[in-house]
């Protein structure tokens, strides 16, 4: 602990049982944690980079169409994929700020990261369906009309470079507005591989460069769906969020006077900026007989809030010898 870890007295509930006590810490005043930004600011976004999208994938689907270039609809294909991603973030933004109730006692703040999980399966779906036609046009490549390709990919540029300002102006430590993001962004990069491929057409006739560009396509929407499987699977899967080493929250605890043994202790991620963490903490006999453990509750917090920004915990203050009524202790 330090001089500058001050108890703290938000929204602490405490409760006594015979042999130990539970104390729950649900803090909300002071939250410095990104969750705080205005999820109204994101839907706008979201919502102008969804028009963008559906209006230029409409005229992308008609020029592939007619000038036989698989890249082009790939990427349209691509770009449907983006607005159902974007479409479902602003679904999940909706169902997350439903409050807790009943058998939702979290709300539906983990829809956002189901959006992102969904929006991860979807990109690796897409690349496969992409990857199988290209191979087959790289043995047998159909003539492709390198004008039109050019075109379109250029205007495609221009109006993804739009999106992805305004996905960038959003929030992006949500996993549910980056993985809108993602979309976006590998259809940018895609778009500029299109225009490339056309303009390889154009000036030598190689057909077969449309088709390396909607290998480069697949390469690219692979690697951001598993950056985004990785993240929603840590937090599905309930692992200590990134760059928290519970060895050290643990030495934190240790080192607050009274506190003689920590165990059962959990971290994990409810929803994007929102880690919690739960322990039972052994303390000397002599807190619970002079009233002190409040104090050392304040203590605790102060050191999960100042060292590690984990503000929403929970711990069960105990003597040491409760361990003896609980079956299994980790």
């Amino acid at each position: 602990m330090t001089a500058n870890d001050q108890p703290r007295e938000d929204h602490t509930h405490t409760g006594d049982e015979p042999g130990h006590r539970g104390v729950h810490d649900h803090s909300g005043a002071g939250h410095a944690h990104a969750h705080g930004i205005s999820q109204n600011a994101d839907r706008r976004y979201l919502i102008v980079a969804l028009a963008l999208i559906v209006g230029f994938m409409l005229v992308e689907v008609v020029v592939s169409i007619l000038s036989g270039s698989l890249a082009l609809l790939s990427d349209a294909g691509h770009m449907l994929t983006d607005a159902g991603a974007i479409a479902m973030s602003l679904w999940a933004m909706h169902l997350a700020k439903k409050p807790a109730q009943g058998i939702w006692t979290f709300g539906f703040k983990r829809a956002e990261i189901l959006s992102a999980a969904i929006n991860g399966i979807s990109l690796v779906v897409i690349s496969a369906l992409i990857l199988v036609e290209a191979i087959r046009r790289l043995i047998d490549p159909p003539a492709v009309q390198g004008g039109p390709v050019v075109a379109v990919a250029v205007l495609g540029v221009a109006v993804n470079i739009v999106a992805v300002w305004m996905l960038a102006k959003a929030n992006r430590t949500s996993l549910n507005v980056e993985g809108s993001f993602q979309h976006i962004l590998t259809d940018l990069y895609a778009f500029i591989a299109t225009a490339i491929a056309g303009v390889i057409v154009l000036t030598t006739g190689f057909a077969r460069a449309d088709a390396i560009a909607s290998l480069v396509v697949v390469a690219l929407m692979l690697r951001a769906a598993w950056g985004l499987l990785r993240d929603s699977g840590r937090i599905l899967l309930e692992a200590a969020p990134e760059g928290v080493e519970l060895a050290k929250i643990r030495e934190h605890l240790l080192a607050t006077p009274h506190v003689v043994g920590i165990h059962d202790l959990h971290v994990w991620t409810v929803t994007s900026n929102l880690p919690a963490l739960s322990a039972h903490v052994v303390l000397e006999r002599s807190c619970f007989n002079d009233g002190h453990a409040p104090k050392i509750l304040d203590e605790l917090q102060s050191c999960l809030t100042g060292h590690f920004d984990v503000e929403h915990s929970t711990f069960q203050l105990e003597p040491g010898e409760h361990a003896a009524h609980e079956d299994a202790i980790h």
